[in-house]
Parts: structure tokens; sequence; C-alpha cells
């Protein structure tokens, strides 16, 4: 018997209660909106004098994630994150986190506990508190549902239809990397079940495979941007895609865009792995989708805010919706900037 056999715990010998508890004892409340969290029939938050922000995403084994090569607590870590990049994109801050979650008997206690470890190390670097959740038996797969609560001034908030024309687009961070990161899994992956006894080696790739794994909300350009005193515009999280998410900021606004691609920011990793792979890195960056940055407008009289800051790139403008959205090229041509990043209900072939 192996030693992983030997301490695997059956999730059905513990109960939904003992569960919960062993896996929650940890958790701490550290804001002052957290009345009451885990422990009673639900959470109890206060917000004085601040608008309130909610989000919730859903991840689904197989289709969002694939446990091969995810370890479960880098899972646990990035479910967190995905939802509170959607509150940062508000231009707000998560406090509370609610975690709810479903799986199949082939999942031990330890396992789950592994996952919850990657959900208390995102909860402790953002200060968020776990307030709540559920636990649940799915007869396939493993099910992961998250709701994150935020706070935010009512003259702070933005959203995604306020930009204007004249506008800069501005995105933090660099794009593609994410997108880059799965293809090289997904074809260690292919490599591995072809040739079991050939072992990946990812430590040339740290930087890519991490920010595929494990990206990072971008909480810290929220509160630069609070420091500099900019109220974006509009904003959104790059989860889908620059071409779609930034179509939608176009759709929601009523305006056009031009976005430059020598002004889209991405690593030298990036270029370098996507030209072995023989992917163009452009379409890696559009469409790819998963970075977490944020892409934002701004009025152009903020640039002289934000224009020596590397970790901000302005990559275009706003125009008139009817000049449509548009991207330029190296070359000057300008084509129809289209949404062909993750589309969660792909049709049938």
């Amino acid at each position: 018997m192996s030693e992983a056999e030997e301490t695997r715990t059956e999730i059905s010998n513990m109960g939904e209660f003992a569960l919960i508890e062993h896996l929650t004892k940890n958790f701490q409340l550290k804001n002052d909106s957290s009345i009451k969290g885990i422990g009673d029939d639900a959470a109890v938050l206060r917000y004085i004098a601040r608008c309130t922000v909610v989000t919730t995403d859903m991840l689904l084994e197989g289709v969002h994630f694939d446990l091969m090569y995810v370890p479960l607590k880098h899972l646990g870590y990035k479910s967190v994150i995905v939802n509170l990049s959607d509150i940062y994109a508000m231009n707000a801050i998560p406090r509370q986190l609610t975690v709810s979650i479903a799986m199949s008997n082939r999942f031990s206690v330890e396992a789950i506990t592994e996952f919850y470890e990657g959900v208390f190390h995102a909860c402790k670097k953002y200060n968020v508190d776990l307030v709540g959740g559920d636990t649940n038996v799915s007869l396939k797969g493993f099910v992961i549902s998250i709701t994150a609560i935020g706070e935010a001034e009512k003259s702070k908030i933005t959203y995604r239809n306020g930009a204007k024309k004249n506008d800069l687009i501005c995105v933090s961070g660099d794009l593609g990397s994410a997108y880059m990161g799965l293809q090289l899994l997904e074809r260690e992956k292919k490599i591995f079940l072809e040739h079991p006894e050939v072992q990946p080696d990812l430590e040339q790739q740290a930087y890519i495979v991490g920010r595929q794994l494990m990206p990072d909300a971008r909480k810290d350009i929220v509160e630069l941007l609070d420091k500099l005193e900019i109220v974006p515009t509009s904003m959104i999280d790059i989860s889908d895609g620059l071409s779609s998410d930034l179509l939608h900021i176009c759709n929601q606004s009523k305006v056009g865009c031009r976005l430059y691609e020598e002004k889209i920011p991405m690593a030298e990793e990036t270029r370098a792995l996507a030209f072995k792979m023989g992917i163009d890195a452009t379409t890696a960056a559009l469409n790819g989708g998963e970075d977490y940055e944020l892409l934002f407008t701004i009025s152009q009289q903020d640039y002289e805010k934000i224009k020596n800051n590397p970790d901000i790139t302005v990559i275009g403008h706003i125009s008139d919706k009817e000049g449509g959205a548009k991207l330029v090229t190296r070359n000057n041509n300008e084509y129809d900037l289209l949404a062909q990043g993750w589309n969660a209900f792909p049709k049938s072939e």
C-alpha cells in the first residue's frame, strides 16, 4: 500500500459538518464589515455609507480546468482570483468570499484540504474573509462556485458603459502569457499520455506556467489609480481575451475604438514560446484570455499621471461608434476587431 493510500480519508467517513469545520478552522475574520462568518445559517455583513459589489463564478472540471496538470492548491488559489478580479474591475475592494464545492467520491479529505489551502492563501494575500459556502456531492467531476463581495464609494464604481470618444485605452501588465501557458501544459499532457515514461520539464517556463496556474488579481492597479486620483471612465478584467473584452466596453458604451497592435504589451517569454510553438503572439494576446489584467479607459487629461508607469500601457483610443472597433496592425492596416476569445456556450458541430 502506498503512502498516499495510507493517508487517504474518505469524505463519507467524516460527514458534511465535520468536513466544513476541518476545512475552515484556520480562517479568521479580518474586515470590520464581516460581523459573522462561518458557523451559522448565514453570514452577517455590515457596510456603512458605501456600495456593495457582488460577483459569482462557477468553474467545472473538464471545462475550466484539467486536474491532470492543475494542482488542487493552485486551483483553489485561482478560483478565488477569478472572482476578486471581477471586483477590482469595478474599481472596488473585495472583502468577503463564499465557496461552494461539489465533488465525487474519488476526492479524499486530504485532496479537498489541499484545495482549501489555495483558497486560504489567496484570502490571506488579498485580505478577504471566507464567510460561508456549501459542500455537496457531484456524480462526476469537481464543481466550484464562488461568490465575492466587495465595497466602493458610489462615485468611484466603474462600469463598462462609460467610455467616451477620445478616451485612452489602457491595460495593466502583459497579455497572452496565460494562453501560452495553457498551450504548453496541453502539449506536455499529450506527450505524457503517449509516453508516460517522459516527465515534463517546465522549469524554463516558470513565468508562462505561473500565469496560467496562479494568476494575480490587480489590486495594486486599483490602489494606484486611487492614489493618482484617477477614476477610469470604463473598466473590465481580461478573462475572455483582449479583443472580446474590449468589444464589451465598446458595445456597452456605444463607441468604437482603435487598438494598435504594436502597443499591446507582451512578455519576452510569451513571444519566444509563441514563436517556438508556431503561434502568432498577437493572436495569443488578443484571443487567449485568463490574463486577469485590467483593461480600462481614462480621460486624456489623466495621461500625464500614468505615462511613466511601467505597469500601465496605453494601447489605443476610443472613437465614434460609426467608425467601428478596429485593430491597427504594425503595417498600418485596419481590420475589424473580432470577439474570438473564450465562449462559455460554443455552437454544436
